[in-house]
């Protein structure tokens, strides 16, 4: 049997992914914020699934009712079964309706995840503890001694962007549970919401640091040109006779797009999109990437560092239909 898992982008909706993966050997876990992206990451764990029994749990997500007969009907005479833990009041009225979706409000999710699984199998006092810290704070029972650090914690999540989820979802959500598995240790200590946020920036370089310390930022620059030169055959774009790579709202551009560049001196250029429609492109000497913007979207700048905005981009939450649409338009200025 596989279990997938889709879960909420803060900390309730990871802390929940925490007790699955706690318990579970085989769950993969998708992240999702609330709207359409919900959809298509719903529609691409169904495309991973073949004939094999498979259950996909939803937590901290709280579905509409079109949504929710969508799903049904998606898995109607597949080996699926689908489980919704939330505790969302806006969700009423799916409860009336569908017996898969559960929903209590005086619980977070990460909690209602914990009782569920640990119904199941077993209760663990450490999970149950980092459980009290989560729940304090996401349904703010400011009154509760665990509520100071779990803002420490709530912060810390927010806060974690370093690897862009789109581009890198599984290294993003080992990044999210790396952290909430350090802040464990503070657990129960005093004056822990301090111990943490004095430690977090530590912690943080302790995820990207490989041989030798540098600073945070350093780091997370070498880590992320890592990751996209190991992938960068399926992130290669071309133009005219110019080989470049896509990236999505990659942040740090200059930094991280020369640091790439350098390593990878057959790319010509390197380009990343933002979901503000901006197009920030960036060369070595091997492409003269002003011309490149003003072709394809009438932007310029200079020969190895242009800009420009691409009008017609609708964002996306896939990194494929990204890449298609930026396909899409090298292809049509080939010409040029």
């Amino acid at each position: 049997m596989k279990f997938y898992h889709l879960s909420h982008t803060d900390l309730d909706g990871y802390g929940a992914q925490f007790i699955s993966s706690f318990y579970l050997k085989n769950v993969t876990c998708f992240n999702s914020n609330y709207g359409k992206e919900i959809d298509e990451k719903f529609n691409h764990i169904l495309s991973l699934i073949d004939d094999e029994k498979s259950i996909i749990l939803i937590t901290d997500l709280n579905l509409t009712l079109s949504q929710c007969k969508h799903y049904e009907e998606l898995i109607k005479n597949k080996n699926i079964k689908l489980i919704l833990l939330d505790h969302h009041q806006s969700g009423i009225e799916c409860v009336k309706k569908f017996d898969w979706y559960f929903l209590d409000s005086s619980r977070s999710a990460t909690k209602i995840t914990y009782d569920f699984f640990s119904k199941i199998f077993d209760s663990n006092k450490e999970l149950s503890n980092l459980v009290d810290v989560i729940n304090s704070v996401d349904i703010w029972l400011s009154d509760k001694d665990e509520f100071e650090l779990g803002k420490v914690m709530l912060s810390m999540v927010a806060n974690a962007k370093e690897i862009n989820r789109v581009m890198f979802e599984e290294e993003s959500f080992k990044y999210m549970q790396f952290l909430i598995e350090k802040s464990k240790k503070f657990l129960c200590k005093s004056d822990a919401n301090i111990l943490l946020d004095d430690n977090l920036h530590s912690i943080k370089k302790e995820f990207f640091k490989k041989d030798k310390n540098n600073t945070l930022l350093n780091l997370v620059s070498d880590y992320i040109v890592m990751l996209l030169s190991k992938k960068k055959d399926d992130i290669k774009i071309y133009y005219k006779d110019k080989v470049g790579v896509l990236t999505y709202n990659i942040g740090n551009v200059s930094v991280i797009g020369n640091a790439f560049l350098l390593k990878n001196p057959e790319i010509d250029f390197f380009l990343d999109i933002t979901s503000k429609k901006t197009m920030s492109f960036r060369a070595n000497g091997n492409a003269d990437v002003s011309i490149i913007a003003k072709e394809l979207v009438g932007g310029g700048g200079h020969i190895n560092a242009s800009g420009g905005m691409f009008n017609l981009f609708k964002d996306g939450f896939i990194y494929e239909n990204i890449k298609k649409q930026v396909e899409n338009l090298l292809k049509s200025k080939e010409n040029l």
